[in-house]
């Protein structure tokens, strides 16, 4: 009756083991499929801004010129609040 027992008892134990490796084994597949997903996103991103150094160099020109442009009005405006005593 004891070897009964305990060979019912470690069937239940290898079932519920071979269970959970089931288990592990099926969120081990849809991790891996997840995983994949994020590494073609990834390079999707890595295709899309391997131009922005070269649209960044011609956006830090433009405002660089700008910067000037600012600056004088900027002294402009200065000179005015001087002559109306605005400041």
């Amino acid at each position: 009756m004891l070897l009964i027992l305990t060979l019912v008892t470690v069937a239940l134990v290898v079932l519920a083991l071979a269970g959970f490796l089931i288990a592990i084994a099926g969120a081990l597949l849809s991790a891996r499929k997840s995983v994949a997903a994020i590494a073609d996103g990834l390079e999707a991103v890595a295709g899309h801004t391997q131009p922005l150094p070269e649209k960044l160099m011609t956006i830090n020109g433009a405002l660089t010129a700008l910067l000037g442009g600012l600056r004088a009005a900027d002294g402009h405006l200065g000179r005015a609040a001087t002559v109306f005593k605005l400041t």
